[in-house]
């Protein structure tokens, strides 16, 4: 479904590139980043949890196969979800601000983008707290 969705926004920036605006050039650049940041997320999520609860993949020799796999414990893929869910949230967080209109305020539209950034702060402390526990966990086992 997200190959399909990159497909169509990237036709839609194909065949509308002459007449958008540099704004709208940027927003659309905006929406594949953030496609292909969701799709790595799904991937990285699918084979580490795999490796992490089910079995080992055994690729170790394939050309393909990426540097992190079999490196990525529990503790370093929270951390990985959290910073892409991070970075997704401020694409569509600068995506919704950048659609904005100089001087013209749709009303409602002021308090959904309060919510928005409410909700990517919170994003961020959980990243910061999650990351901080992490720590706190790793001295504590590396001092028994």
């Amino acid at each position: 479904m997200l190959l399909v969705k990159f497909a169509q926004e990237s036709w839609h920036i194909v065949t509308h590139t002459l007449t958008m605006s540099e704004s709208d050039a940027v927003l659309a650049v905006l929406s594949l980043i953030d496609i292909t940041l969701t799709g790595n997320l799904l991937l990285m999520v699918l084979f580490a949890g795999y490796e992490n609860f089910v079995s080992k993949m055994d690729v170790q020799d394939h050309e393909d196969r990426p540097e992190w796999m079999g490196k990525v414990d529990f503790a370093g893929l929270k951390l990985k979800l959290i910073a892409s869910i991070v970075a997704i949230s401020g694409i569509n967080l600068l995506k919704n601000f950048m659609a904005l209109e100089p001087g013209k305020m749709v009303p409602g539209t002021d308090q959904q983008l309060f919510w928005m950034v409410v909700i990517h702060l919170v994003f961020i402390a959980s990243g910061v707290m999650l990351a901080f526990m992490d720590k706190i966990a790793a001295s504590t086992n590396g001092h028994r």
